[in-house]
């Protein structure tokens, strides 16, 4: 009689979640959320791609015009449906040739967490706006974050890459 009942206290002591999840009332792990919030959008200004930032961010652009290029991480919002947010396997770039794979491992649009990430090379930065050469998202996209890109830092070598996302 006493089995069962040690065998429950035993498991309840070493089972443990991962910090960040909570137990759903089924007993599945539950993501914790965060909030992020956007700090500017993207903007088409006479054939020019600029971030706007909102005024309240301007003064972390102080030293931005010293660098070469700017990580812009943004939000995917056209496809922020609970749909889109679903899927977990695409053809990559939307080609059926190309074999079925995770989202995690391409740079598919639709995922969980709608986050993009661009490498854009500054033209300029002038008060709360950087042009940029050329960015891939569309007018009103909420920027979440900028980071200077650091060659060092965000390079990488013996890089290997699968035969579908090579150059042609």
């Amino acid at each position: 009689m006493c089995r069962p009942f040690l065998a429950a206290i035993v498991s309840a002591i070493f089972v443990a979640l991962p910090p960040g999840l909570t137990e759903s009332r089924a007993g599945e792990p539950e993501a914790k959320t965060f909030s992020v919030r956007r700090i500017g959008e993207i903007q088409k200004q006479d054939g020019r791609d600029v971030i706007v930032l909102d005024k309240q961010y301007q003064k972390g652009l102080l030293g931005l015009e010293q660098w070469s290029h700017v990580q812009v991480i943004w939000w995917f919002d056209k496809n922020d449906t609970p749909q889109k947010r679903a899927v977990l396997q695409v053809h990559p770039r939307g080609d059926k040739d190309n074999p079925l794979t995770g989202v995690f491992a391409c740079r598919a649009p639709v995922r969980p967490n709608l986050i993009a990430l661009s490498l854009c090379k500054i033209v300029s930065v002038k008060d709360n706006v950087i042009q940029v050469e050329k960015i891939d998202a569309f007018e009103g996209t909420p920027v979440l974050d900028l980071k200077p890109y650091a060659p060092g830092l965000d390079s990488a070598s013996d890089v290997k890459v699968p035969q579908w996302a090579r150059p042609k």
